[in-house]
């Protein structure tokens, strides 16, 4: 008879029947064995990097069996468990840490950092901090759907520290969404411990700041957590709330395998090796003879085989081919443009006009579309875009955010994630930067690395000429051109403004709409009255000619306009871009090979935009065509100054009128 060794956490069996238990039990050692097996093979040179759960299994475990699968639970490296109690396929797995075709990212990423919609599981970024704000997203439309469902997001201690933590707690506070935050307190980010993370005594404490319950609970043990966990999702449904738990545990290997653990004191180590959360659980279970230890040899053999059989299959699949079509194919989800024409009914309204009604009209026609931002609901935003929007949609779909850019953006992937399409309005095209790491390295990269679209429209309120100074000048666009996965629209017209923002809210990928602040209420124009789209990647032509090519968008189409009527002398194709990704980039060639000559006017200053690649294009592709060199006009090196005099002097629109009379003579 085998020697049971006394378990050093307390259990308490509670109401659970004994299946249950086992069950629990498991469930924690499938991800051990699988764990085992990965450092085994990272040693041998078969996988690439590891970041390993061993001694917190009780907690992903336990979360998971607490919820429903149809809820869904944004994981981290260390939460194996999570993917393995939702029965994903250790094949593809496998596939997935081996960089194999039928792995859930297709070779193009590691770890875990993919999702399974299949599954209703999330996976992280690197950046760690943008899922907890993809958390309120997926629990707001739970909340809009009244389906009854919480949403589990995990993160560790270090990840509390960053700004998306306080930006989410805040956001699900302030709106009461039914998520659980997950915080995985395990010693340490990487080599810093947690007195060098946090000064407060607990993480739990936090909750309390933004108005949220909060726990602390004993992450080794696995009845515990799932016990509570699943009381606390049963109330949330019932009254949807956020909660904050913090599950104290340890991290036993390092950050990931490379990283060791030489800067953990040994005593440290061993006091949390004797409270292993699979240990300690099978000693219960053997004292309660609840397990035997045949029962514990037969789970062994019978994961072992799986691991085996699973490894033998990843292994026999072929090294992906790569294939340059369907590399470029997958930046974007795929996109059938759906023509709705406009009508004859016409009316003149200013280019701010023609953005509320587009909006209205999509509101009208997509349910399930939400609107977000900083003052837009009873205030009607800054700008007055959105206003009498509360009074038609209501509050749930026109929604004040708090000043929490970064956590908004995600909040629009989550509802993306979750059936739904946002709109989230910067208050000025500048404050963008505070959520730009979720829009280039979330929003942008989601399908292309796991097939997840993002279904968010950033609008993005721009522009220098009136006055604003530095912080509310900018047109930043080249910031957004230049990342693979957005799309980026810039109308300089009503009647494009209103067109494109429609198929920019159909658009399944994410949409960064620029609307040149003023243009707002100086440019009006006869626009259809009923909904209608105009597609992506068309430039218009507003001018035609034959010595030269002026190449614009946004307020240049309207300096150069003004150029032209002063100099009526200037035969020209002016061409207004409309859309900077895609790119008209056929327009643009055909009138550089007809005129011999090109100028490109942006508002943005010169080095790095727009206008430098588009130079390049037509030097690469029309260099025997071009009876001049091609000419860049934009604006100073500098930042946007406020004082008129200054501005003027800043604007490319002052020297625009030279440069076109100069290369004319060239």
């Amino acid at each position: 008879m085998p020697t049971i060794t006394k378990s050093n956490i307390d259990y308490d069996k509670r109401n659970l029947s004994d299946k249950a238990l086992l069950k629990l039990y498991y469930n924690m050692l499938k991800p051990r064995l699988i764990e085992e097996k990965m450092l085994i093979l990272l040693r041998q040179g078969k996988i690439s990097k590891w970041f390993s759960g061993i001694g917190q299994e009780a907690i992903s475990v336990g979360v998971t069996m607490a919820l429903k699968p149809s809820e869904y639970i944004l994981p981290m490296h260390r939460n194996l468990g999570v993917f393995t109690t939702r029965e994903i396929s250790l094949h593809r797995l496998f596939c997935q840490w081996q960089g194999k075709a039928s792995g859930f990212t297709k070779g193009r990423d590691r770890s875990f950092h993919f999702g399974s919609q299949e599954h209703n599981i999330i996976g992280m970024i690197s950046h760690l901090g943008p899922q907890l704000g993809v958390a309120d997203g997926i629990a707001l439309a739970n909340l809009l759907k009244n389906n009854g469902q919480v949403t589990a997001v995990f993160t560790g201690e270090g990840g509390t520290s960053e700004g998306d933590f306080h930006e989410a707690l805040n956001v699900a506070s302030v709106w009461q969404l039914p998520v659980i935050f997950c915080v995985e307190n395990n010693g340490y980010g990487l080599s810093t411990p947690t007195n060098e993370q946090y000064h407060c005594k607990h993480i739990a404490d936090r909750g309390k700041g933004y108005g949220i319950e909060s726990f602390i609970l004993e992450g080794n043990n696995v009845i515990e957590t799932y016990s509570k966990v699943k009381k606390l999702a049963e109330s949330i449904r019932k009254r949807p709330r956020p909660i904050l738990i913090e599950f104290k545990t340890f991290r036993r290997r390092g950050h990931e395998e490379a990283s060791g653990t030489k800067y953990v004191p040994q005593e440290l180590m061993d006091a949390w090796e004797a409270k292993d959360p699979i240990e300690n659980f099978r000693n219960y279970l053997l004292s309660k003879k609840i397990l035997s230890t045949e029962l514990d040899e037969t789970y062994i053999a019978e994961i072992k085989t799986e691991i085996d059989t699973a490894l033998e299959s990843a292994y026999a699949e072929e090294d992906i081919i790569p294939d340059l079509t369907t590399e470029l194919n997958d930046v974007y989800k795929t996109f059938d443009y759906k023509a709705f024409t406009p009508n004859k009914d016409t009316k003149d309204i200013r280019f701010i006009d023609a953005i509320s009604e587009s909006l209205r009209q999509s509101m009208e026609k997509h349910k399930g579309l939400v609107i977000m931002g900083q003052d837009i609901a009873e205030y009607g935003g800054v700008f007055k875009i959105t206003e009498g929007f509360v009074e038609q949609f209501g509050k749930e779909r026109v929604r004040n955010t708090p000043i929490c850019e970064s956590a908004i953006v995600e909040t629009g992937m989550g509802l993306s994630i979750a059936g739904l399409k946002a709109v989230v309005e910067m208050q000025f095209s500048d404050f963008v930067t505070s959520g730009f790491n979720p829009i280039v390295n979330y929003l942008a990269k989601s399908h292309y690395r796991w097939g997840q679209h993002a279904d968010v429209v950033i609008r993005m309120p721009c522009g220098a000429g009136v006055a604003a100074g530095p912080f509310h000048s900018q047109t930043n666009e080249a910031w957004f051109t230049k990342t693979a996965g957005l799309k980026v629209v810039y109308p300089a017209f009503p009647y494009d403004a209103k067109g494109l923002l429609a198929t920019a809210i159909n658009d399944p990928n994410p949409v960064l709409y620029f609307e040149h602040k003023a243009l707002y209420r100086t440019i009006r124009q006869d626009v259809p009255s009923n909904y209608y789209t105009l597609p992506f990647g068309e430039a218009a032509t507003i001018k035609e000619g034959n010595s030269i090519s002026i190449i614009t968008y946004g307020a240049g189409v309207h300096w150069a306009l003004k150029t032209l009527q002063d100099n009526p002398h200037i035969s020209a194709d002016l061409l207004d871009l409309r859309t900077l990704q895609p790119l008209d980039a056929e327009s643009i060639l055909t009138s550089v090979k007809k005129t011999g000559k090109a100028i490109i006017l942006q508002e943005d200053s010169m080095f790095g935009g727009v206008a430098s690649d588009i130079s390049a294009m037509i030097m690469e592709q029309c260099f025997q065509y071009l009876d001049a060199p091609v000419k860049r006009v934009a604006s100073l090196e500098t930042p946007i100054p406020f004082a008129s005099q200054l501005e003027d002097q800043y604007l490319a629109i002052n020297r625009f009128e030279d440069a076109l009379n100069t290369l004319l003579k060239y």
